[in-house]
């Protein structure tokens, strides 16, 4: 199923040549943002979001006003008509008669896509629950081209809740698409990265290992990309509490690391990186953030000035079957039509990513 816009749903619905020229857009407003001052006059965004956010929704703002535009939207469902019971598709289908472009984020997997099947302009993920993160893998991506001058041969350390951090999901996803890069999870048993993520880096090449210590691999890092315990995504605060303060990062552990590694991380933290650790010079997340900004202005262009059609749905549905992951827009939007890839037994949701398994 083909929309007649661009959407940013996925990274990987664009080839890496599309990124890649993202980035070198991304890298030239940074350096002559002047030149870009007013490419956006005349246009508007609308900004949909479900849950909060300080630095996605300030950043796409910010971008949006700096090309010139304007912006319209909300920052809290119950000040809209949501809390009234409106629907995704009736929300998005009304704000992309005003807007040029959509910016969405919203707690639920697969819901940006779901958003886009019926819009009638552009729409840009912004976060969809646990599951995917575009755009901060584009600030991701863009920060590594900065600061480490390539995006192959990197070992990347990831510390901290990889099981719902769609950060981490993304960036690997994204850097697995480019050669020779290596992967190191760091994470409690229970807070592992899933499955369908490792399935995705063995597809693009890539190579993994996991383990539960952050010291013991620390040397060995060109990249450490910390990552919030998330309390929101917890089921109770005792699940939460007993995982929050097992990886903290301190200088004491940053002397075990290479003079040229870099720390990331997405913001908000909480106190898995100490306050001191702000004056490393390879502290790196106040930058990242900024670069963040340029990136969304050069994707926002994009978006904006291209013809593409974007394909959002490529498998077919199946009698009676339904997505097993309570946390998939499927499950709260009956009216969308629930697509599955793969063949036999083994299925794929469209929207959520997640695998399915038939009973013969």
């Amino acid at each position: 199923m083909f929309s007649e816009f661009p959407h940013l749903i996925d990274l990987n619905d664009h080839p890496v040549s599309w990124w890649n020229g993202l980035l070198e857009l991304g890298e030239n407003i940074l350096r002559n943002p002047a030149l870009y001052a007013n490419s956006c006059k005349g246009k508007l965004m609308g900004t949909l979001f479900y849950e909060p956010s300080t630095r996605t929704q300030m950043s796409f703002q910010t971008a949006m006003l700096r090309l010139g535009g304007t912006v319209i939207g909300f920052d809290n469902p119950a000040t809209s008509s949501v809390a009234k019971g409106e629907n995704l598709k009736d929300t998005t289908k009304i704000v992309s008669g005003y807007a040029d472009v959509i910016v969405m984020r919203h707690p639920i997997a697969g819901a940006a896509k779901a958003a886009a099947l019926t819009a009638d302009c552009p729409v840009i993920n912004a976060g969809d629950g646990g599951h995917l993160h575009p755009t901060q893998t584009l600030t991701d991506l863009l920060t590594l081209k900065v600061e480490k001058k390539r995006l192959s041969g990197l070992t990347i350390g990831l510390c901290g809740d990889l099981y719902n951090g769609r950060t981490v999901h993304s960036l690997c996803k994204a850097m697995s698409c480019y050669p020779d890069n290596h992967f190191i999870m760091i994470s409690t048993k229970e807070l592992r990265m899933p499955s369908y993520i490792k399935d995705a880096i063995r597809a693009g090449g890539g190579t993994f290992e996991e383990t539960e210590s952050l010291e013991e691999v620390m040397d060995k890092l060109d990249v450490l990309y910390m990552t919030r315990i998330q309390k929101e995504r917890f089921a109770s605060e005792e699940e939460y509490l007993a995982q929050k303060d097992t990886y903290i990062l301190t200088p004491k552990k940053m002397q075990l690391a290479k003079k040229d590694m870099i720390v990331m991380h997405p913001l908000p933290r909480v106190d898995e990186i100490t306050v001191s650790v702000d004056d490393d010079p390879r502290a790196m997340y106040f930058k990242q953030a900024k670069y963040g900004m340029y990136i969304r202005m050069a994707l926002i262009l994009t978006m904006l000035q291209s013809t593409a059609r974007t394909q959002l749905l490529r498998g077919r549905e199946h009698p009676g079957v339904t997505c097993q992951n309570p946390k998939c827009i499927t499950n709260f939007e009956a009216y969308l039509p629930k697509r599955f890839t793969g063949e036999g037994t083994t299925l794929t949701c469209e929207y959520c990513d997640h695998g399915l398994l038939l009973k013969h």
